[in-house]
């Protein structure tokens, strides 16, 4: 029973629920991460009134700490464009830090743990110099991993304030060098927007928000944030909407960054799962509804689960088959055959050793 995605995109059916039904809503809520927007989008469409006491306790306490990450992430932009600002580099927030950074519709109600920036590769070298000295440090301190991150991923180790405890990814690029698709980091660099109340802070350009998400969401081989990203991707289309021939412009960039498929299947679940508006003239170009063969029925087979709560209620016999062929399928994107069966058999043979950190890393991005 997916109470959550029926209470997203229906507001007014909250009011046929029972006490059961609350219990579940709000634990499928927890488990998407999607407690602080789902009160807010009951709140705008007019039926928080309707809400129980108790589930109301917990839906506002979600907004709430929503809010209140708002205010850190803004003031961590600033402590990023302090400490590289001496070398020269612009901070270009990606993901839920640029969300709230730029005011858009999809930091509302917004949870996560870290702050993801973007810069060009040939400066990663004095970025991470840069921030170290203001108290950034590596949380990566296996040899492998290192190696692993500095040679093929997209981002520098995971990084970590050792006095606010605040969260960092560097990102040279949006996906992996390994990957199939390969978007071009200077086109986003050089697109991207001024944040006029943050002086020296940039984001992506709204198109390439779009597609970064998309690219993140498809790409990813954890469903746990999957449903919440899935949200961003509505808020942000339907903010993009505004403007009716935005539309075409965002289909021509992902043509011209090699995102189009991304794209494709990002427009396919946020109309099918969220009831996204799309203009028939974008579907058609896009062929984003269209039942093209057996590789989309397995994708939908397989997103039709994934995109949901990662909580009991919403599974069935599936499902576990469904979260491993995406674990399968993500790596499959990122990595080529050999380097994928050289990374898998490492980490079979040496295990991760498990960390522990100060703040909850449950929700990425």
């Amino acid at each position: 029973m997916n109470l959550l995605i029926e209470a997203y995109r229906h507001p007014e059916s909250i009011r046929h629920l029972g006490t059961t039904d609350w219990d579940l809503l709000v634990r499928q809520a927890r488990h998407a991460n999607l407690v602080g927007r789902l009160f807010l989008r009951l709140q705008s469409a007019g039926v928080e009134a309707d809400i129980p006491e108790r589930p109301h306790n917990h839906l506002l306490s979600g907004a709430v700490m929503a809010s209140e990450q708002r205010h850190a992430i803004r003031r961590e932009a600033c402590f990023l464009r302090e400490a590289l600002k001496p070398a020269g580099i612009t901070v270009i927030l990606l993901k839920g830090a640029a969300y709230v950074a730029a005011g858009l519709p999809a930091a509302q109600g917004r949870l996560f743990s870290d702050v993801d920036i973007l810069l060009p590769k040939e400066r990663l070298g004095d970025a991470e110099s840069a921030l170290m000295l203001k108290g950034w440090a590596s949380t990566a301190t296996d040899d492998y991993d290192q190696r692993y991150y500095r040679r093929w991923m997209h981002e520098l180790p995971a990084m970590r304030h050792v006095f606010r405890g605040s969260a960092l990814d560097v990102h040279h690029t949006i996906l992996p060098p390994t990957a199939r698709l390969k978007p071009d980091a200077r086109l986003l660099i050089e697109a991207s927007v001024a944040l006029p109340d943050l002086p020296g802070v940039h984001t992506l350009s709204l198109p390439d928000l779009i597609l970064h998400s998309a690219s993140h969401l498809f790409h990813e081989g954890e469903p746990d944030n999957l449903l919440r990203d899935l949200t961003d991707l509505d808020l942000l289309l339907r903010h993009l909407a505004r403007d009716d021939a935005a539309w075409d412009g965002l289909l021509e960039r992902a043509m011209q960054l090699q995102l189009s498929g991304p794209l494709r299947l990002a427009l396919r679940y946020c109309h099918r799962l969220l009831g996204t508006p799309l203009p028939e003239r974008i579907a058609a170009r896009s062929h984003c509804l269209a039942d093209t063969g057996i590789v989309q029925r397995m994708l939908d087979g397989i997103y039709a689960r994934v995109l949901r709560p990662q909580h009991p209620s919403t599974a069935d016999a599936l499902t576990p088959l469904a979260r491993r062929s995406l674990y399968i399928r993500a790596h499959w994107l990122r990595m080529p055959p050999l380097l994928l069966a050289y990374h898998l058999a490492h980490k079979a043979i040496f295990p991760p050793k498990q960390k522990t950190h100060p703040l909850s890393t449950e929700q990425q991005g």
